[in-house]
């Protein structure tokens, strides 16, 4: 649907606030220079400016001209929640986003569905054009969250504007004490590290994701595990991988360290795609599994399920149902954002691929 040429304004100097172009109290370009700028008439910019000033985004000081509101007001009670995700794919956000979708729709909410792509740009733009929208919260699954974050400006915009938002599956280092609801990463690296080592191996590889917080924290299971049983650390055994390089580098890295000649006979997989990948390539060049290695995974989604790979619980329905009822709690100021941290508790799950 083409917008109007105010509304076009309306978007556009919205987007320029939530960017930081313009700072907090700053006064704004003039009616003819906006004029000016969009090609519009000055009555065009004054139905524009006042639609600002409506809604918290600016005011306006009598002969002095138009600014950037200090606190931009908390908008009408719209019942639209935001839900930006990584991808929507068949792995596991579609559970999560049942799960969310049973609570706000029990509550009279309706979703507005983004997806980032797993780009950090790509999230900056969803949150761009949410935030220029009347929403009344936001849940996020943030984009390569083991980077450091570079549209923090948006999520303050957001504080400053009232609308509260959560964070699932990952957060951002710098924001990890906003409200989120998480899996507890280091537990399920350190569980899945240890069943392994409870079978008997103890030169075992692991596959990581170097971009994600998720990833990171994996890791930092696996290497609790291996110094709880007294097992030294080898470096040469870890494969880390980025967001771009995922559909290569783990089983690239994984063959090499078979071929390197050290002994390697279990391997961490920082998730079931990727467990279910590295299984594929081993039995490619002849290794079976779990006979000659034993592989395992993370989420317990339907491809472990399917092609029976032991793996870690991931709550997906109960995170989705949590983080939404967080967010609620949030809206209507029965939960502050200090309680809003929730950390969930994975499990072993233990089918055929390893031994």
């Amino acid at each position: 649907m083409v917008s109007t040429k105010y509304e076009f304004i309306v978007n556009d100097i919205k987007k320029q606030i939530n960017l930081g172009a313009y700072s907090v109290n700053e006064k704004i370009p003039s009616e003819n220079q906006l004029a000016l700028k969009y090609d519009v008439t000055r009555q065009t910019v004054r139905h524009a400016l006042s639609v600002l000033v409506s809604e918290g985004y600016l005011y306006s000081k009598q002969g002095s001209g138009t600014f950037v509101a200090p606190q931009l007001k908390k908008r009408g009670n719209s019942k639209n929640i935001a839900v930006v995700t990584t991808y929507m794919s068949d792995y596991i956000f579609p559970r999560v986003i049942q799960g969310i979708n049973k609570v706000l729709s029990e509550r009279g909410y309706s979703i507005l569905l983004k997806t980032t792509n797993n780009s950090r740009k790509g999230e900056a733009w969803c949150m761009e054009e949410l935030l220029s929208k009347n929403i009344d919260g936001m849940i996020i699954e943030p984009s390569q969250s083991a980077i450091s974050c570079q549209h923090q400006v948006l999520y303050e915009q957001m504080d400053s504007m009232g609308i509260p938002y959560v964070f699932i599956q990952g957060c951002y280092e710098a924001m990890l004490d906003r409200p989120h609801v998480m899996l507890d990463d280091v537990e399920g690296g350190r569980l899945i590290t240890e069943h392994l080592i409870k079978l008997g191996h103890k030169n075992i590889a692991g596959i990581f994701k170097a971009d994600d917080m998720q990833g990171i924290f994996r890791h930092k299971g696996y290497v609790k595990a291996l110094t709880e049983a007294g097992i030294p650390y080898n470096p040469d055994l870890v494969v880390w991988y980025h967001t771009k390089d995922r559909t290569m580098r783990p089983l690239e890295g994984m063959i090499h360290i078979l071929e390197s000649g050290i002994s390697c006979h279990a391997v961490v997989c920082y998730n079931d795609e990727i467990a279910a990948d590295v299984i594929k390539g081993l039995t490619g060049i002849g290794r079976q599994v779990p006979h000659d290695i034993s592989v395992t995974g993370f989420d317990n989604s339907l491809l472990a399920k399917g092609r029976g790979i032991t793996t870690v619980s991931h709550p997906q329905e109960d995170m989705g149902r949590m983080a939404a009822e967080t967010l609620i709690g949030l809206i209507e100021g029965n939960v502050s954002r200090k309680e809003a941290h929730i950390l969930l508790t994975p499990e072993l799950v233990e089918r055929k691929s390893t031994l």
